[in-house]
């Protein structure tokens, strides 16, 4: 329940730590907006406040044309409600959970009774399920009609709607207005051509350590597959069937980062951008995290010098879990080198503007089949050989997932089961894979050698005090604790 006074305060502040933290819905207009609206604060009686978007358009009223609510980032998940609700929103926008899909189907997806998940979407979200999957696809095409050129048809696509009529009857009802109406906005406000990309901005909530995040994708880059500068990101991406390539760059001044993609992605969109979220880790809450981290002593210190430091995810679970088996007990150049050779031996080569992006990463499916010399023959030890081709063949037969996982501890248990993979390579594929904030390489040398020299245990108890958000404690001691 949001107390409507704390509301108004936050509201009437414009702090973008609240940006899509709450909503709120002005009677007097029937338009809902995000905290950080540049417009004149309504009157507090004229005020409703919601926990989500999805609530805002449930109780009929529709998105502001300034602040654009579907700009605003999404709530970390953080106890296991709001999990179930984040991993539900991934399997909508991932195309796992199609239209005809009723309650009960999906509920069994999550080991769960039509009853509760019901209960959980309502308390998290405050909208039912077939509400649930509606806004979530509306508020990304009323952004692909703002931010781009793409026709009205291959928005209604991109965004889920199985037909373009569909798509003009729950947009023009939900709205009050048609989809070409808000096109001929963004007409006279002057639209980019449409080329071979378009744009659109991933918002986040300040502060964002844009510099540091690039500085460790830098030095984890993969040859061919990713290409990191001083100022972009860029990669090749295989979704399924599709496939093209993506830039982003940091625009501060608008909280954002502006994504570059090929009109070859159009129909995988929101996974694309789901992917791209986890990778930057745009949904965190920094202040939250912030707050709780600065209780200790030992992290103060770094958490005043990198405010807003980030969680790297990962865009490519199979990908980043190769990419750590080839990091045991070597060094992150050495480890980068060879994952350079491995996307070079297995992935597809693809042809892009970008001469530094030449591969698709390869596939567990064929990685799965290749036999321990060609593996080896790279440079990559038979251990550490085998270790991979067992982990294709687990992603290849999917007894090991790292997609909208409900709980991390069972994918970190798959992992220890595979020969040659331990505690610290499951937690870190955990953070990064699973983008799990909570946790904990406590064998890592460094951690432990910033901790004092302690101990696997001894580091174990001191990071308790950090739960639940162990892995940014373990990113403020890789980049700035010294013993």
């Amino acid at each position: 329940m949001i107390d409507p006074t704390l509301a108004w305060r936050a509201l009437t502040s414009r702090d973008a730590r609240f940006d899509g933290v709450f909503y709120v819905g002005v009677t007097s207009t029937g338009i809902y907006c995000r905290p950080v609206c540049p417009v004149k604060p309504p009157h507090l009686q004229n005020c409703l406040f919601f926990d989500s978007a999805e609530a805002a358009e449930k109780a009929a009223f529709r998105p502001c044309l300034r602040c654009r609510p579907e700009l605003a980032p999404g709530n970390a998940p953080i106890d296991n409600g709001q999990r179930i609700a984040n991993l539900l929103i991934q399997r909508i926008e991932d195309g796992q959970i199609d239209a005809a899909e009723g309650l009960e189907q999906t509920a069994a997806r999550f080991a769960l009774s039509s009853r509760q998940l019901r209960r959980i979407i309502h308390k998290e979200l405050g909208v039912s399920f077939v509400e649930l999957r509606q806004t979530r696809r509306l508020l990304l095409a009323k952004q692909l009609l703002t931010e781009t050129a793409l026709s009205i048809t291959d928005i209604a696509y991109a965004s889920g709607f199985a037909s373009l009529r569909r798509f003009n009857e729950v947009f023009s009802r939900q709205y009050r207005m048609p989809p070409g109406r808000l096109r001929k906005t963004v007409r006279e406000t002057g639209a980019a051509s449409l080329g071979e990309t378009s744009t659109l901005l991933m918002s986040y909530r300040p502060p964002y350590d844009w510099a540091s995040l690039l500085d460790f994708l830098r030095l984890r880059a993969l040859k061919g597959i990713e290409s990191v500068d001083q100022e972009s990101y860029a990669r090749t991406v295989r979704l399924g069937q599709y496939t093209g390539w993506v830039r982003l760059l940091h625009e501060p001044h608008k909280n954002s980062l502006r994504l570059e993609f090929t009109h070859s992605l159009i129909l995988v969109l929101p996974m694309l951008l789901r992917r791209l979220r986890n990778l930057f880790d745009l949904d965190a809450h920094p202040d939250r995290i912030s707050t709780h981290l600065k209780q200790s002593p030992l992290l103060r210190e770094s958490l005043q010098k990198n405010p807003g430091l980030r969680l790297p995810g990962a865009f490519d679970g199979f990908e980043t879990l190769v990419r750590a088996i080839l990091g045991q007990q070597i060094t992150v150049k050495a480890a980068t080198t060879l994952g350079g050779r491995f996307a070079a031996a297995f992935g597809e080569p693809f042809a892009t503007p970008l001469p530094a992006l030449t591969h698709l990463t390869p596939l567990a499916a064929d990685v799965a089949q290749v036999s321990l010399d060609e593996v080896a023959r790279l440079g990559i030890i038979s251990t550490r050989a085998r270790t991979i081709i067992a982990a294709a063949q687990a992603c290849d037969s999917g007894a090991l997932t790292f997609d909208a996982v409900a709980h991390p501890e069972q994918t970190i248990a798959a992992l220890t089961a595979l020969p040659g993979i331990g505690h610290w390579t499951a937690h870190y594929i955990a953070m990064r894979a699973l983008h799990w904030p909570d946790a904990f390489v406590k064998e890592d040398g460094v951690v432990r050698k910033n901790l004092g020299g302690v101990s696997a245990r001894e580091a174990e108890k001191i990071a308790e005090a950090w739960r639940p958000w162990r892995s940014y404690a373990v990113m403020h001691i890789w980049k700035n604790l010294t013993p």
